[in-house]
């Protein structure tokens, strides 16, 4: 699932392509949505709201979507070829004069009021990328419940908006704690909230890129994806297990030696 500087940067790319240009062409293959016709609308601005995309048009509308596992928005220039996916696949086509937005396997498509964006994002805890951004109310929320692991209470988009699977296993890991430690058992819990904002914003203008690690190290990341190869610390082979209730389970990385507390 794509992390928050991903949607971040996916927001950057959709704003610059069709942002302040009048749509030409406007394609909804979702049912609900397959008569709506943006045609002629300019557009006002792409902004991302956790892992949100809102991308709001004259008239007081908004197309709302996630990308969640597999999800992607692509952009062409006139005549390029569209290389997202076959075309049963493609969810949305947004075109102006000079670019052509493609949204692939978009899990959540929908057309809302702008006045009602609130009932889709809403929910959400402070943007790690946002200008609502709060610290205070941020950690509030995180220790809101807690007996919850922790690595869950960083998954919830409703403590803070933007940490992804990849991230709660690397913040874990900065902690010194397993991802099953209780929330409410972390020390010093004020300083994973600022590592948090801190990783998202260094990885957020590099595309491609999600260093967590020094830079003099080859590897990008310190435990996600490592499942028996050496800590980059300490040497001790990396461990995994799932995470999460039976329904959503996230594959979970840590250092057995580095990091205290219970474990599966």
């Amino acid at each position: 699932m794509p992390e928050g500087d991903s949607v971040w940067q996916a927001a950057q790319r959709l704003h610059t392509a069709l942002a302040g240009h009048t749509l030409t062409r406007t394609d909804l293959r979702v049912p609900r949505f397959a008569t709506a016709d943006l045609t002629g609308r300019t557009v006002l601005d792409v902004t991302p709201r956790g892992k949100h995309l809102l991308t709001r048009v004259e008239g007081g509308l908004t197309l709302h979507s996630h990308l969640r596992m597999d999800g992607a928005w692509k952009i062409y220039t006139p005549g390029e070829r569209w290389r997202g996916g076959p075309a049963h696949e493609i969810r949305a086509v947004l075109a102006t004069a000079g670019h052509t937005a493609v949204g692939y396997r978009l899990p959540v498509l929908e057309l809302i009021r702008t006045r009602d964006e609130a009932g889709v994002v809403g929910h959400l805890g402070p943007d790690l990328l946002g200008p609502d951004w709060d610290a205070g109310e941020a950690l509030r929320r995180l220790l809101a419940d807690p007996a919850r692991p922790l690595g869950e209470a960083l998954l919830d988009q409703r403590n803070l908006a933007g940490i992804g699977n990849i991230y709660k296993s690397e913040l874990c890991f900065f902690a010194r704690v397993t991802p099953w430690l209780p929330v409410g058992a972390l020390p010093a819990p004020e300083r994973l909230v600022a590592a948090a904002k801190r990783v998202l914003e260094a990885n957020r203008d590099h595309p491609g890129r999600r260093r967590t690690t020094l830079p003099a190290l080859t590897a990008p990341l310190y435990v996600y994806g490592r499942s028996g190869r050496p800590c980059l610390r300490c040497g001790t082979p990396v461990r995994q297990a799932d995470q999460g209730d039976g329904s959503r389970l996230r594959p979970t990385y840590w250092c057995p030696r580095c990091q205290s507390g219970p474990t599966p």
